[in-house]
């Protein structure tokens, strides 16, 4: 069965688009850090989408650690180094409670890419989850095939 580290740090890293390498910070304090490719689900415990993620890889024996956005939020880092593989559009949770709480003027202010970093880095429920780091890419919302795909699991 795999293994399971609840609420890990996060991790930061750099948005080089470009860069298909494992994208890590210079300074990796935490042990998780110095594993170029470990996976790492981030999301909230009790999002349905991220319930099925945990225990599809549960299910399916994939070590990884889970990183609960409540207790580790994103750093904007983070959040840059994410865009370099899921559009904006995507990884911005405009169908959730959060967003339809926010004012008018905030979530015009989400178009630019800056202004919706700085609204996901404060407020995590923001973000479509779950995000799963695999393989030193990033990937947004549960999917069984994406998953199949990325582990081998596929029948």
């Amino acid at each position: 069965m795999g293994k399971v580290a609840e609420n890990a740090p996060s991790i930061s890293a750099n948005a080089h688009a470009g860069n298909r390498q494992p994208r890590f910070a210079t300074i990796a304090p935490f042990p998780h850090q110095r594993k170029p490719l470990m996976t790492v689900l981030y999301g909230i415990p009790n999002c349905d989408s991220v319930k099925k993620a945990r225990a599809y890889l549960a299910a399916h024996g994939a070590d990884y650690t889970f990183c609960d956005f409540k207790k580790t939020p994103p750093t904007t880092a983070q959040l840059e180094a994410w865009l370099a593989d899921i559009p904006l559009d995507t990884l911005l949770n405009r169908r959730g409670t959060t967003w339809r709480k926010l004012t008018p003027e905030q979530q015009a202010q989400a178009q630019e890419p800056a202004a919706a970093l700085a609204l996901m880095a404060a407020q995590p429920s923001l973000i479509k989850r779950p995000v799963l780091e695999h393989g030193g890419r990033f990937y947004c919302s549960f999917q069984t095939a994406l998953y199949e795909q990325l582990f081998g699991t596929g029948g």
